[in-house]
């Protein structure tokens, strides 16, 4: 639900303490009560408008002096959000309205003048769906990204631009970052630098009303908060075949590894902890090459879209530590896999370096494949987001 907006009531009493007495509204005339009349203020769209476009902004303007309080709601009391300008003399709506919902705006300007509209916002011929990572409530590494699934293509740089003017985040720390359009289908949100250790996150995306092509609307809001949890950052380097693990910049683990052979070498880049599996079947055939291999194994953390994973390798302990023999993958020993299994939490950062081949924007969520002058570029307002706090 959507708050609403209103002059307090002690604001109401010190302009009300300005009158000259009796009924009538102060100034020159006194009390006299008939010369000065309350007037009602002005709102747009008037009362009975039908198929009104959910992306225009509904607007109050007193007559004479200030507004008192404005409410705007459907027919299920849901207040729709608004602010009211600096000098009290206007009000307007802060995010789009749902579709196809009636709504009643009531206003009542300070000097007792009232007015009323209901009106009914059109019907979309398609609708907007999205959907949210990472997960409600998550605790989650540094290198996380937000990112926000659509349901239909946002191709247009206004229709993006839109989308991202309505995507509002909230922090417990506030730290510059910015969206990036990874696809017509995915606007991501990054800090420029890691989450800070403990940051909470909010984000609310007002999509209901936003307008991304002819006829097709948002109908509905969406919301996300999260937690980032400790600063785990490690080190693999495909020259040393070692990877450094750390937790709050201080080494906990040095595990012996073994990355790709020549002809399937790892990536170099800056990556994230996507997602835990503790059994996979590596299958070469998901790669393009069916019948290189098909294999069994455990502690499997992924590292791309594309099946880049840290995972125990048995067969290859002998070549952890000193050479690269694997299809692409981190290999560990069990144990070293299974402590770094236990250990991660999505979104941890996995640096790897030394490799010929470099990791692809987009293969995955790889928000720090970038730097931060190329991610703002991705954004439809190229600006940085300012973050409200929490």
């Amino acid at each position: 639900m959507r708050a609403g907006t209103a002059v307090s009531g002690a604001v109401l009493l010190a302009l009300a303490g300005c009158s000259s007495g009796g009924g009538g509204t102060g100034g020159k005339n006194g009390g006299d009560g008939g010369k000065d009349a309350a007037t009602p203020p002005a709102i747009t769209p008037a009362n009975g408008s039908k198929d009104v476009a959910p992306d225009q902004p509904v607007t109050v303007k007193a007559a004479k002096g200030r507004l008192a309080s404005v409410t705007l709601a459907d027919a299920k009391g849901a207040e729709a959000e608004g602010a009211l300008a600096a000098d009290g003399a206007s009000w307007r709506t802060s995010w789009g309205l749902k579709p196809a919902t009636t709504y009643t705006l009531t206003a009542r300007a300070a000097d007792g003048g009232t007015a009323t509209s209901t009106f009914t916002t059109l019907a979309p011929r398609k609708k907007l769906e999205s959907g949210m990572a990472p997960l409600e409530g998550d605790t989650v590494g540094v290198g996380i990204p937000v990112q926000l699934m659509l349901s239909r293509p946002v191709a247009t740089k206004e229709a993006r631009a839109a989308v991202e003017r309505s995507l509002e985040v909230r922090m417990s720390q506030p730290v510059p970052g910015a969206w990036n359009w990874i696809s017509d289908r995915e606007v991501d949100f990054r800090p420029r630098e890691y989450w800070p250790t403990g940051q909470k996150v909010q984000v609310v995306a007002h999509l209901a009303g936003v307008k991304v092509a002819d006829g097709v609307y948002g109908t509905k809001d969406r919301s996300l908060s999260f937690t980032v949890g400790p600063r785990h950052v490690t080190t693999v380097s495909a020259k040393r075949h070692e990877a450094k693990v750390t937790d709050g910049g201080r080494v906990v683990r040095t595990m012996k590894v073994s990355l790709g052979k020549p002809g399937d070498d790892s990536y170099t880049g800056v990556m994230i902890a996507q997602e835990k599996a503790a059994n996979i079947v590596m299958d070469s055939a998901t790669t393009g090459d069916p019948g290189a291999y098909r294999i069994p194994t455990k502690w499997n953390v992924r590292l791309t879209y594309s099946g880049t994973f840290v995972h125990a390798a048995p067969w290859s302990t002998g070549a952890q530590g000193n050479s690269n023999v694997s299809h692409g993958c981190v290999n560990a020993s069990p144990s070293d896999a299974k402590w770094f299994y236990e250990f991660t939490n999505k979104g941890d950062i996995i640096e790897i370096t030394g490799t010929s081949r470099k990791l692809r924007f987009g293969n995955g969520p790889t928000p720090w494949a970038v730097s931060w002058e190329t991610w703002l570029q991705g954004s439809a307002l190229g600006r940085p987001v300012t973050p409200g706090r929490l």
